[in-house]
């Protein structure tokens, strides 16, 4: 295979080929694809001549989607289309056909194998990595789920170039939590350019080389690999918030936001200084613009982060930065903290 590998993960410039030889070294008993309406007709193409026979899913886009409804459409699917536990599940497209078409793929019939392709920034760098699958429930991001690694995930930088510019930065937010929580001098390389300069394939390599460390130390989430939420303690419960408001805003929106929540929180406990807290917002708002929202809505937003997966027992836990470049994570936060930096962001001029 051309590419990088680690573990189960290629990088390629030659993403049919890739696909077609893995598959040549097994014996899947039948195939399907899962797609959704922008995938099927840009991403897939790319890669139909190279699969041998196989059955094609195509669900609809949008977080909106992700739900067990939705789910059962595919587990329909795959039940029509008579797939055994020796067939194999290949998901073109982004975080949230990746989480679901996993998640649909781990819980057939006890499981079967899955290959991811990310075709967006936010799943090349971020959601791809590490096996986490999963679907919303009620308005709640992630909230049923598994673990289970996919039997490979081909990376192809190559389908950035189909993704409209706020779907390329909803990815970039993901790229900057991995620098505000590792690598310092990456940091400042980011910051130092615009969103249209960022050279993609270098910071999806950097991306995905730190997460998989990460996750190879700790595949279950029971320590270090906590860290990898920076931001999405409040960015989830704003996804939250504006999902069930039905006004949708894409992940990466809401998590740049929790980072600079997130920040303010860190400067509130002395871990980051006020310039840096400065730098992060100004850099983040300058790329994202901001969320609105009104002031007797900060106590229904902090009280979402109730809901979240790193909770213990009433205490909300959260991963702040110390200092850039490092995060500590369990670190208990009040409702009350979060409602003063919600309120902090809020205020912020753009």
């Amino acid at each position: 295979m051309t590419g990088m590998l680690l573990k189960n993960i290629v990088i390629t410039q030659n993403p049919g080929s890739d696909l077609q030889n893995f598959l040549s070294g097994k014996t899947y008993s039948k195939l399907a694809v899962l797609t959704d309406e922008n995938t099927a007709a840009l991403c897939y193409p790319l890669l139909k001549d190279f699969l041998p026979a196989h059955t094609l899913i195509k669900i609809q886009s949008g977080e909106e989607h992700k739900t067990l409804q939705t789910c059962s459409t595919i587990w329909q699917a795959m039940t029509d289309s008579r797939l055994d536990r020796h067939s194999v599940l290949i998901i073109i497209g982004g975080g949230v056909l990746d989480d679901m078409g996993g998640f649909c793929a781990a819980t057939y019939k006890r499981g079967i194998d899955f290959i991811t392709v990310p075709t967006t920034l936010l799943a090349q760098a971020d959601a791809s990595i590490g096996g986490k699958l999963g679907i919303d429930f009620n308005h709640f991001k992630n909230h049923i789920g598994v673990f289970q690694e996919p039997a490979l995930n081909l990376i192809y930088s190559g389908f950035l170039k189909t993704l409209p510019s706020n779907e390329l930065r909803s990815g970039f937010a993901e790229v900057i939590k991995h620098a505000l929580i590792s690598d310092k001098k990456l940091w400042n390389d980011i910051r130092s350019k615009e969103l249209k300069d960022q050279p993609w394939e270098i910071l999806v390599r950097k991306s995905v080389e730190f997460k998989h460390s990460v996750v190879l130390q700790d595949p279950h989430e029971k320590d270090f690999r906590k860290i990898l939420n920076a931001g999405h303690t409040v960015g989830h419960a704003l996804e939250s918030f504006f999902l069930a408001k039905g006004n949708k805003i894409l992940h990466g929106e809401a998590i740049a936001a929790g980072l600079i929540v997130e920040a303010c929180l860190s400067m509130k406990r002395k871990l980051l200084d006020e310039p840096s807290l400065q730098q992060i917002g100004g850099y983040i708002l300058k790329t994202f613009g901001k969320l609105s929202f009104r002031q007797d809505q900060l106590k229904e937003i902090a009280e979402l982060c109730l809901q979240d997966k790193k909770n213990k027992g009433n205490s909300v836990l959260c991963v702040l930065p110390d200092g850039i470049g490092r995060a500590k994570w369990d670190v208990e936060i009040s409702l009350g903290e979060i409602e003063d930096c919600l309120a902090y962001y809020s205020l912020l001029q753009t």
